[in-house]
């Protein structure tokens, strides 16, 4: 029995496809090659000649995948091509090259006062985010009101001196709650540059992993917090996120901690 008598038409048709994505331009030949004794001019690299789609017995052409737009690309052309916050939320609502959108309810952009001088920027959307189109809107949320509160600040404060804004790296929720992946916030990536240089704090606070990963290039929480650092050309503040202080509350003192030192530095840098 030969090595493809059992496959049927379907079977070999996406076989087939499958090399040919994989960039096979010839069959295996009767004898064998050895590449390494063939001139130099022969074993440079050659540009794939076109081949015309192939077609099964009495079926249609078979598909030939071709490269789509670049999604980092089309993201910052976007992102730059938003003269106010509005326009941008527009832009990310628009924007359709990231898989997550297609199992997210909203598009969860920001929350609280654009012009107040501390910017929080989060991972991404829980559930409950997605449901009410808002950053921190759950136990992590509500926790995330009361530490700030304690340092005389709040999301829905009108006064600038007094208030903070919230935004996610990522604006759609990622299946299960999954920690976002370095692809998704690359891709999203020129959309928080865009934001945090149109909302224009005077501070950032960088909330858990995937914030330090997109505003720092690095991971670690627990050794990056408390520790200033510099986030889209402005001071940035590693914190340990809400949602890891419900499951750790041992780790408060240390959030406080951090709390005192973004207090701290406001006052210091107070007109």
């Amino acid at each position: 029995m030969t090595a493809g008598a059992d496959l049927d038409y379907n079977a070999a048709r996406a076989a087939l496809e499958w090399l040919i994505e994989l960039g096979v331009d010839s069959a295996v030949l009767d004898e064998p090659v050895d590449a390494y004794a063939l001139p130099d001019t022969l074993n440079a690299p050659k540009p794939a000649p076109a081949v015309a789609a192939p077609q099964g017995p009495g079926g249609p052409p078979l598909r030939v995948v071709e490269a789509g737009p670049d999604p980092v690309a089309v993201a910052r052309q976007a992102a730059a091509a938003a003269n106010d916050l509005e326009a941008l939320r527009e832009a990310v609502t628009a924007y359709e090259l990231c898989d997550l959108k297609k199992g997210a309810k909203t598009t969860v952009f920001a929350d609280g006062n654009p012009k107040a001088r501390v910017m929080i920027i989060g991972e991404a959307p829980g559930r409950d985010e997605d449901i009410q189109g808002k950053p921190f809107v759950g136990r992590a949320g509500h926790l995330l009101d009361k530490m700030f509160a304690a340092i005389g600040l709040s999301r829905t404060s009108p006064d600038a001196e007094a208030a903070f804004y919230i935004t996610n790296v990522l604006p759609w929720r990622p299946p299960g709650n999954r920690d976002p992946e370095p692809a998704e916030i690359a891709q999203m990536l020129p959309f928080l540059a865009r934001h945090v240089e149109l909302a224009d704090p005077d501070l950032i606070v960088l909330m858990g992993n995937a914030a330090c990963a997109a505003a720092l290039n690095k991971r670690g929480i627990l050794r990056l917090r408390g520790t200033w650092a510099e986030a889209f050309g402005r001071p940035a503040l590693p914190m340990t996120h809400p949602a890891y202080l419900l499951r750790q509350p041992h780790a408060k003192r240390e959030a406080w901690a951090d709390l005192l030192s973004l207090r701290a530095r406001l006052n210091a840098l107070a007109p």
